[in-house]
C-alpha cells in the first residue's frame, strides 16, 4: 500500500469524522539556536513512523509542547500546521509544567511503566505521588480532546503506556467517539505486570479502548493472560476480545513498520552523498568494514553488551584492527532519571576503555558520537555501513533495523538483529543474536564481514522486499479498516 491507497481508505472508512491522534512525543519541535527559530525531528520511532501517516490521512495530532520555542509559533489554542515547508495536518501543543513532567514522564512512565513492560532486570520505582501526577496529565490530554472534537463522532488514535489512562477519559465525556491505542512497547506476562500498584486501574483504562494494538501475537496473549487474572471480565479467545462491563475490546496485533518508498528514495538523493563524503572525511572514515548502531541511549538497547562484543571480536581476530570501525550514532534520552545517568558514565568509561587500550596512530575502534542526527546524516551512516547491529535486550518493534534496510537501495549490508526484538519476527534474513550474550554478537560481526557479496545481496533483497510489503501505510491501513468495522456513533 502507498500514501495515496490510504488516503482514498481514509476517505471511504472515516468519511467526515475528526480523526485525532494523541501521544506524548510531538513530530516536530521548535527551538531557539541564537536568535533563530530551528524546526527539528526528534528521534522518536513513533513519531517518525506515524508523521507520514498523518501526512497522509490530515486530521489533528495532540502531543505535549516540548520545545523551547514551541509557545512562539502557535497560535492562541496552541495550534501550528505542519510540516512547515508543505501543511499537510495540524499539531495542537498540551503545555505541561516542570512538576508534571518530572511526575508523569520521568517518574510514572519511565521510571515505572518502562521498566516494568521490558525485561531487562532494572527495579521499576512506583512512587503515589507520580501516579497522581500521571492521572492529572492524562486529564489534560482528555481536556484537549475534548476541545477539539466537544460531543462529535470521531476517531481517537491513542499512542503508547504514556497514555494508559486516556481512552476512559475521553468517553466519560465524549461518548460518540470510537479509540484505538496502539501500544508501543512490550507488554510483560501477569506475573512481572502484577507487582504494580495500579495494575487494575491501568488496565481497566484500556479496556475503554474499543482497539487495542501491540507489535506481536506474543505480546497481545500476555495482555489477555493479564487481564483475565486481574479484573472480572469474559475473553473471546477466538475473537481476541475482551468483554467488560458491557463493552468489548479487540486485541490484536499490527506490526508497525517505516515509509520504506521515502526512506529509500532519501538514501539516494545529493545531500545524503554529500553528507557521505563529509562524515568520511571528518571522522576519517576510510575503513574497510564499517559497522553502525543508531539508538537512544537507553538501557534497553544492549549497547554496552554491544560495544564489549566488538572489543571481544577484535582480540579473536587482531587483522582487523585498523580495517574496522564501528560508529555509535547516540541520542541523548531521559537524562533526569539515574538509571539514564549511571547509563551514560558506564558507556562512556567502557568506550574510552576500549580506544585507548587499542588506539593506533589515527585509528580508534569505537566511534562514539552523542548528539542529534537529522534524517539524511543517518541515511549517510546507514549508506556507509558494512552491517548494522540491533541489540536490544527487549523492544516491541525496533524500527532501526528496518530503517537501515529501507535505505540500502544499493541492495547490499548485513543486518545483526536481536532475537528479542518484534523485528526479528519479520526479519528472518538478518542475522540472529542473543543480545545478552557477547560471544554471540562478536561471531555475528565476524560472520558480516566475511560475508560473500552474493550472500549478503541475496539476504538485502529478501529483507527489502519485507519490508516494502509490510510498510507504514499497511500498517495504518490494517487499523484503519479494523477500527472502521465498529459504527460510529450518529453525534
Amino acid at each position: 500500500m502507498n500514501k495515496e491507497e490510504l488516503q482514498a481508505l481514509v476517505r471511504d472508512k472515516l468519511k467526515d469524522y475528526p480523526f485525532i491522534v494523541v501521544s506524548n512525543r510531538e513530530p516536530y519541535i521548535h527551538s531557539w539556536v541564537g536568535e533563530e527559530i530551528r524546526c527539528l525531528r526528534p528521534a522518536s520511532g513513533l513519531t517518525m513512523a506515524l508523521d507520514p501517516v498523518m501526512q497522509a490521512c490530515g486530521g489533528t495530532w495532540i502531543a505535549h509542547g516540548s520545545g523551547d520555542a514551541d509557545p512562539d509559533v502557535v497560535d492562541k489554542d496552541g495550534r501550528i500546521s505542519v510540516p512547515t515547508e508543505a501543511p499537510r495536518y495540524t499539531l495542537k501543543r498540551v503545555w505541561l509544567s516542570k512538576k508534571e513532567e518530572a511526575g508523569y514522564y520521568d517518574g510514572f512512565s519511565n521510571q515505572a511503566l518502562w521498566p516494568l513492560c521490558h525485561i531487562v532486570y532494572i527495579k521499576p520505582i512506583f512512587r503515589q505521588q507520580d501516579w497522581e501526577t500521571y492521572n492529572e496529565v492524562n486529564r489534560r490530554f482528555a481536556d484537549a480532546v475534548y476541545a477539539e472534537i466537544g460531543e462529535k463522532g470521531a476517531f481517537v488514535f491513542i499512542q503508547d503506556y504514556h497514555l494508559a489512562l486516556l481512552a476512559k477519559m475521553i468517553k466519560e465525556r465524549c461518548p460518540n467517539v470510537i479509540t484505538a491505542q496502539f501500544w508501543h512497547i512490550p507488554w510483560p506476562n501477569y506475573e512481572a505486570f502484577r507487582i504494580c500498584p495500579w495494575q487494575e486501574e491501568i488496565l481497566d483504562g484500556l479496556l475503554a479502548n474499543d482497539l487495542i494494538g501491540f507489535h506481536t501475537l506474543y505480546h497481545c496473549n500476555n495482555f489477555l493472560e493479564t487481564v483475565d487474572r486481574t479484573l472480572e471480565c469474559r475473553i473471546e479467545r477466538e475473537k481476541h476480545a475482551i468483554v467488560r462491563g458491557g463493552h468489548s475490546t479487540w486485541v490484536q496485533a499490527f506490526p508497525i513498520s517505516v515509509d520504506f518508498a521515502e526512506i529509500s528514495a532519501r538514501s539516494g538523493r545529493e545531500e545524503v552523498t554529500k553528507e557521505v563524503d563529509r562524515l568520511r572525511h571528518e571522522y576519517n572514515l576510510r575503513q574497510e568494514f564499517i559497522g553502525i548502531g543508531i539508538d537512544r541511549l537507553d538501557y534497553t538497547k544492549g549497547i554496552v553488551e554491544r560495544f564489549k562484543a566488538i572489543d571481544l571480536f577484535l582480540s579473536r581476530n587482531p587483522r582487523y584492527e585498523g580495517r574496522f570501525t564501528f560508529v555509535q550514532a547516540a541520542e541523548p534520552s531521559r537524562t533526569h532519571v539515574d538509571e539514564y545517568k549511571k547509563l551514560n558514565e558506564e558507556i562512556d568509561e567502557l568506550v574510552e576503555e576500549i580506544n585507548w587500550r587499542r588506539w593506533r596512530s589515527r585509528w580508534k575502534p569505537i566511534l562514539y558520537i552523542k548528539e542529534h542526527f537529522t534524517p539524511f546524516t543517518l541515511s549517510a551512516l546507514q549508506r556507509l555501513a558494512s552491517f548494522c547491529i540491533v541489540s536490544s535486550l527487549h523492544d516491541g518493534m525496533n524500527l532501526v533495523a528496518k530503517e537501515f534496510v529501507s535505505s540500502r537501495a544499493d541492495g547490499d549490508g548485513v543486518l545483526i538483529l536481536s532475537r528479542f526484538t518484534g523485528a526479528a519476527r519479520e526479519l528472518t534474513d538478518a542475522l540472529p543474536v542473543n543480545p545478552y550474550s557477547v560471544d554471540d554478537i562478536a561471531k555475528a560481526i565476524k560472520a558480516a564481514v566475511i560475508m560473500s557479496k552474493k550472500e549478503r545481496r541475496t539476504r538485502m533483497s529478501a529483507l527489502r522486499a519485507t519490508v516494502q510489503e509490510n510498510n507504514i501505510y499497511s500498517w495504518a491501513n490494517n487499523i484503519i479498516s479494523e477500527i472502521a468495522k465498529f459504527q460510529f456513533p450518529e453525534g
